[in-house]
């Protein structure tokens, strides 16, 4: 065994390069594997450990106590198939002013709850003590990311312990601790005899059940302990495999494209090592015929191959998982730490198989031409490392010749056909690489196709915030708030086509604890970008169009009615269309504002301007005009989640890439290498350097022009099988116009990128083998 060694150490030694290009290989599909699975293994795991820890609701729900009584709920939830109930609880969302924090009035749904234990969301109370009397509260905090957003709970720090706040119209409570859910059931937590002084408006249950690992049987469970209960008398709920869609959005967005990536290079891998050692087989035939005269066994020498191409394929291996790790971690650790997970890394099964798999896989892939040198006999390895084969390939190159094209391109285009296996494999990841760089780029059009498309952008360039008026100010300063007078401003001012009047609300779902921003539009709103999916626009009271992700998060579809709370009153409204758009987005019309707020006035204009009018000097106009509104221009900041989608589909487009070239590369090394004489034999009868580089760089864009053509489809049929797997994770519909990316134009160029990436990989060794003298090649023969 240590003779095996020492001559694959030797190998490897001598081979430098092909040692570097299979560890570089190894380690960039390492890493992207790692990062693939990482995020797959992770996607549900920290929100699946946390919902276990405290038994979180498999369904939160609210009840009408109007339409169903505390006996009457208590009694259906003995019902088959329930595992353990908490409730009920008299609940209701109250308007609160704050001590410190915030000036403004803000919605917090709160639960009239007696202990923190149960069989059902059993809460952590982590700072400070649970509420036992009237006039005190606990607030809903995580405690590892405290911030408003999924599992952050009600989003201020704990310094509010011990401060109070006014519920509008009610009662002053002070926060006595902080608590958390998994379960997102409240945002904030009374003794029931306070709550029963807050007029609550629904009564929340709690259910965890024996079957509930789909949606169709929380469904089926859900409708089993409300079967006996009054029509209507559940006005909200939400499972907890909705909140689970809502955590693993983000991760789940990049994990389809990653593990393609991760396949795509895994792949292109294997062939570049199984191109590697097959090279080092053919050029080492003497090598190998040596290796059997002193005495090697057939099963040795076959080792020697294995151990020389594992040796950097472990190293990369090694180097790779750590990449993985390093990369995989922050993106982990930001979008699951909101549920109190902690870190979260890449889980160690994850590296285990990379560790163990990957290696195992280039093994494998080197087996068949490291068989080949072990079927040699020593006599005719010898004798066919010092024999020049011809005549493979002849006919089409003595066919080339007789054409007009230059003889440095007819030989050039004649090279792969002495080695067609090499150049097979050469080619297929070429063919790979064309289709990631098509994958990619499809990939990025679809996103900002989408982005451009969503809600209304481009229909409107300013935004006109009017203030709400002080009733005790003096009647100077009441004329400038003065709803008429600022759209008489606005449409005076040159440049204006359209103003539309809204007045957004933030509004809850009976029973939720997420706020659903409702804007409210006055007049004719046919002239924004607004994209209907799927219904209408509303065209009467009661009546709201709701984004893909409301629906989706919610369970919900268009021709559904669901309860809304806010201001103090609840009010059933009918979804009537389905809006593109990514954010929980309702949209509605002025009748249905009187549902809930019938005195609101108008609190913006979004104002839509003639095409070269200069934003800038129209919203200068406007504030010059009135002091008191504040003027914003609608272009916004790029969005975090794209800069880090369109950085990530960026490198991995860029590594990919350079892993298929550095196959175009290995395989332009071995050719010079084995045709040494040739290129001698032909600079002694005048070919310059620059006809030698010409020719061998010509070998291999032939080959890249054919990979284009093979590669292109495939990359755009990766594109559309991708991308609806993508939009469903980020839970939004798949328009057909997000998949149509691909214009003419564009396709020809990506056709023309396995040109480039052969030709960028085959330059610099053409280049270095034309450089060779020809004393110098003919010596070394």
């Amino acid at each position: 065994m240590s003779a095996v060694w020492r001559a694959s150490r030797g190998a490897v030694r001598r081979r430098r390069l092909q040692t570097v290009v299979i560890g570089i290989v190894v380690g960039l599909s390492t890493a992207m594997s790692v990062v693939a699975l990482g995020l797959l293994a992770a996607s549900s795991r920290p929100f699946d450990q946390a919902y276990a820890k405290q038994s979180g609701a498999h369904i939160v729900a609210a009840f009408d106590p109007a339409k169903a009584s505390n006996s009457a709920l208590t009694g259906a939830a003995k019902r088959p198939g329930v595992e353990a109930v908490a409730g009920p609880f008299a609940a209701a969302t109250l308007d609160v002013t704050f001590e410190k924090g915030p000036s403004e009035t803000l919605p917090l749904t709160t639960v009239g709850r007696a202990d923190p234990g149960g069989g059902v969301d059993r809460l952590n109370v982590w700072k400070g003590r649970w509420a036992t009397r009237p006039g005190e509260i606990v607030l809903n905090q995580n405690p590892v990311s405290p911030g408003p957003g999924p599992g952050g709970g009600f989003g201020f720090g704990s310094e509010l312990l011990g401060s109070t706040f006014t519920v509008v119209n009610g009662p002053t409570l002070t926060v006595v601790g902080f608590a958390f859910t998994v379960s997102e059931s409240a945002e904030a937590w009374v003794t029931p005899e306070q709550m029963a002084s807050l007029n609550p408006t629904t009564s929340q249950m709690l259910y965890r059940f024996s079957q509930a690992e789909t949606a169709s049987q929380i469904t089926s469970a859900l409708s089993a302990v409300t079967t006996d209960l009054p029509a209507e008398a559940l006005v909200g709920s939400r499972s907890y495999l909705t909140l689970r869609a809502i955590v693993t959005a983000e991760p789940g967005t990049f994990v389809p494209f990653l593990v393609v990536f991760g396949f795509l290079g895994l792949a292109v891998a294997v062939l570049i090592v199984a191109n590697v050692v097959s090279g080092a087989v053919v050029a080492g035939f003497r090598h190998i015929g040596v290796l059997k005269a002193l005495g090697f066994t057939p099963t040795q020498v076959m080792a020697v191959y294995l151990t020389m191409v594992s040796i950097p394929a472990i190293v990369g291996c090694v180097v790779g998982t750590v990449l993985g790790n390093l990369l995989a971690t922050p993106l982990l650790n930001n979008a699951f730490s909101s549920y109190g997970a902690g870190d979260v890394g890449v889980a160690p099964w994850v590296d285990v198989v990379a560790l163990l798999g990957i290696p195992l896989v280039v093994a494998l892939s080197a087996l068949l031409p490291a068989l080949r040198a072990r079927s040699l006999s020593a006599t005719e390895a010898i004798s066919a490392g010092s024999t020049q084969h011809t005549g493979r390939g002849l006919w089409i190159q003595r066919w080339l010749s007789g054409t007009r094209l230059p003889r440095s391109v007819s030989l050039g285009l004649g090279l792969p056909f002495a080695r067609p296996a090499r150049s097979a494999l050469t080619m297929a990841s070429v063919v790979l690489g064309v289709a990631s760089v098509t994958l990619a780029i499809g990939l990025g059009k679809s996103v900002t196709t989408y982005q451009k498309a969503d809600v209304s952008s481009g229909a409107h360039q300013v935004d006109v915030f009017v203030p709400s008026p002080d009733p005790n100010a003096p009647a100077e300063r009441k004329e400038e708030v003065n709803r008429p007078a600022v759209e008489a401003l606005l449409r005076s001012i040159p440049g204006a086509t359209h103003l539309n009047p809204s007045a957004d609300l933030f509004l809850r779902r009976a029973g939720a604890t997420q706020d659903a921003a409702v804007k409210f539009y006055q007049g004719d709103v046919t002239n924004l970008n607004y994209r209907i999916l799927k219904g209408h626009w509303p065209d009467g009271p009661g009546q709201v169009v709701a984004s893909e992700r409301f629906l989706t998060q919610g369970g919900l579809a268009v021709g559904d009615t669901l309860d809304l709370e806010g201001s103090g009153k609840r009010a059933r409204v009918q979804i009537v269309g389905q809006l593109l758009n990514t954010s929980r987005l309702l949209l509605s019309n002025w009748a249905t504002l009187a549902s809930f707020a019938p005195d609101t006035e108008v609190d913006k204009y979004e104002v839509q301007l003639k095409p070269g009018t200069n934003v800038e000097a129209y919203m200068s106009s406007v504030m010059a005009g009135n002091p008191a509104l504040h003027v914003e221009s609608t272009e916004e900041g790029t969005d975090e989640f794209i800069v880090i989608f369109f950085a990530t589909i960026s490198l991995l487009t860029l590594m990919l890439g350079s892993v298929a070239a550095l196959g175009v590369f290995n395989t332009v090394v071995l050719n010079a290498r084995e045709r040494r004489r040739d290129l001698g034999m032909l600079k002694s009868i005048g070919m310059t350097p620059r006809q030698v580089t010409l020719m061998m760089v010509t070998s291999m864009a032939a080959l890249g022009a054919i990979s284009g053509l093979l590669g292109l489809p495939i990359g755009v049929a990766v594109h559309r099988l991708v991308v609806p797997i993508m939009m469903r994770s980020a839970q939004i519909g798949t328009p057909d116009f997000i998949l149509q990316v691909y214009p003419a134009g564009l396709l020809l160029l990506l056709a023309l990128a396995g040109v480039v990436i052969a030709a960028l990989g085959a330059f610099l060794p053409a280049r270095s083998a034309s450089r060779a003298t020809i004393a110098e090649v003919l010596r070394s023969e």
